[in-house]
């Protein structure tokens, strides 16, 4: 039997100590004794037994009073087994209804009084389960609670693994998981420079309600902490009296930061508090690795696309740059062998022209003209090669492929012959001057070609001089394609054959076209 207590109130010593000695001692009840029901109810009232053994006649306060008291007045339920001399029917109605649990007459046999007792007790055993099971269950709906607080904390501070956020963004997710999971007052996440070792930031938080206090954080490679800064691990006592527990940041063997809670020091941290910590502790040293290792990475794309602008922005249409700065992927810089269309436009007559005007004049003439054919060139989204004094070298299909580079080249060419016609609207009759334009198709080397100190996107190869030949022998204003650039775009164009030329390379003349129009 568990050690239960009861009261004993009467006051005949005879029944008192009848009792104590016969019913409640062999059975290891914890005993208390009052002498008059007075003195019983104030007992009862200051330190509840679990049962109460009640005499029905006693001096200052009956029994009934006592138990009227209780029930009525005070709201008090604890068993009561009431003990009478003279029992009636009467008697047993009045108290049964008072909520008295069993009627005893004496003398009675102590073996009746332990059945009464047990049948008694049982309710209070039961009582007594049930708010040890409600404990059980609060407790574990306590610990669940709490535990689906840590999973909560760590799927955020997780997703901050692959989230791409801004650096104290995932500082104070890291603080706010653990003030939630440790249920501490104060959070302080401490991150070093990897080099010095000296404190690169920090961010503190109280629990509930008070601002954050942080600086902008930076985030360099990892490397060993500094001895300068393991001294970050210490306890600091400049907000209140407190309890510190600290564990590093650390991926591996690298440690590049701290992670403390705090509490009043009235409060004790426990082994769940440690665990939670460490275990929080672990996925932000992730996530802040990670995050570190997006930002090397941008960094790294970012000085990829300066290169590439760097290189191409000079040579094609900015919509192109951006182009290959969204599809890096298309971009070959290597030397490659490809298809590719060549555009050469000379202005003829310039070199007799030159003679005749100053140097500031023809300077200024001739930045008109090639102005012309290099809007006309990146138009198309073609890339140009280089400016030769009076002439311009362009190509078409690199560095990003284009299918329909004959067409996007013979394009040009018309767009730049007409251009040269508004031109001249503006321009004194002597100083109307047109260009000789050659366009094909062939097979070239695409690359840099040059010195780590000079370097030129350029293309060579027979088929380069080949154009180059189409457009010397085009007059001005003429406009010479290939008979392989005609089959590939003759649907598109009106074109008529001027006559067959050798070529360089050619084993025999091989036919041109002049275009006539673009439709």
């Amino acid at each position: 039997m568990d050690q239960l207590k009861v009261l004993v109130i009467d006051d005949s010593v005879q029944i008192r100590d009848f009792l104590i000695e016969y019913v409640l001692e062999p059975q290891g009840f914890q005993i208390d004794i009052a002498v008059n029901g007075a003195e019983g109810l104030q007992k009862a009232l200051a330190n509840p037994p679990d049962l109460i053994l009640m005499d029905y006649e006693m001096p200052k306060m009956t029994g009934v009073e006592v138990l009227r008291s209780l029930r009525t007045e005070h709201k008090n339920k604890t068993p009561v087994i009431l003990m009478t001399s003279h029992g009636s029917e009467q008697v047993a109605v009045e108290v049964f209804r008072l909520g008295v649990h069993d009627y005893v007459v004496k003398p009675f046999d102590p073996q009746d009084m332990l059945d009464a007792i047990e049948n008694a007790l049982s309710v209070t055993r039961l009582q007594r389960e049930k708010e040890a099971l409600t404990r059980r269950i609060m407790q574990t709906n306590q610990q669940l609670e709490q535990r689906v607080d840590e999973l909560n904390a760590l799927y955020h501070v997780g997703k901050s693994i692959t989230a791409l956020i801004q650096p104290n963004q995932l500082l104070e997710r890291i603080v706010d998981a653990v003030l939630s999971v440790t249920r501490s007052d104060e959070c302080t996440l401490v991150l070093v420079d990897a080099n010095t070792g000296k404190v690169q930031g920090h961010l503190r938080k109280r629990h509930e309600g008070d601002h954050a206090q942080a600086h902008q954080i930076d985030l360099p490679a990892t490397a060993e902490l500094a001895p300068s800064a393991q001294k970050l691990n210490g306890s600091h006592k400049d907000r209140f009296t407190e309890t510190i527990l600290s564990v590093p940041l650390q991926v591996g063997k690298r440690v590049f930061g701290t992670l403390s809670i705090a509490k009043q020091v009235t409060d004790e941290f426990t082994r769940h508090n440690d665990r939670s910590l460490r275990m929080l502790a672990d996925y932000a040293a992730i996530a802040i690795q990670n995050l570190r290792l997006i930002h090397q990475l941008h960094l790294t794309k970012e000085r990829e696309k300066q290169q590439i602008r760097g290189l191409f922005e000079r040579y094609v249409a900015p919509s192109v740059v951006e182009q290959m700065l969204e599809q890096p992927g298309q971009v070959s810089l290597g030397g490659t062998r490809q298809a590719l269309t060549v555009l050469f436009a000379d202005v003829r007559g310039f070199s007799t022209f030159s003679t005749q005007v100053s140097p500031e004049i023809l300077v200024q003439l001739l930045n008109q003209y090639m102005s012309v054919a290099a809007d006309a060139v990146l138009a198309q989204k073609g890339t140009l090669d280089k400016f030769m004094g009076d002439a311009v070298m362009a190509f078409f299909n690199a560095p990003l492929p284009q299918p329909d580079h004959p067409l996007r080249a013979v394009r040009a060419a018309w767009a730049l012959r007409n251009a040269v016609k508004q031109l001249h609207r503006g321009l004194p009759a002597p100083y109307r001057l047109h260009f000789g334009i050659g366009v094909g198709v062939g097979e070239a080397v695409v690359g840099n070609i040059g010195t780590a100190q000079m370097m030129n996107y350029t293309i060579i190869g027979d088929s380069v001089n080949k154009v180059k030949r189409l457009q010397e022998n085009a007059k001005g204003g003429q406009i010479l394609i290939s008979q392989e650039t005609y089959h590939l775009v003759q649907d598109y164009i009106e074109a008529q054959l001027v006559r067959s030329i050798q070529l360089k390379g050619q084993s025999k003349p091989e036919p041109v076209y002049e275009v006539l129009k673009v439709k």
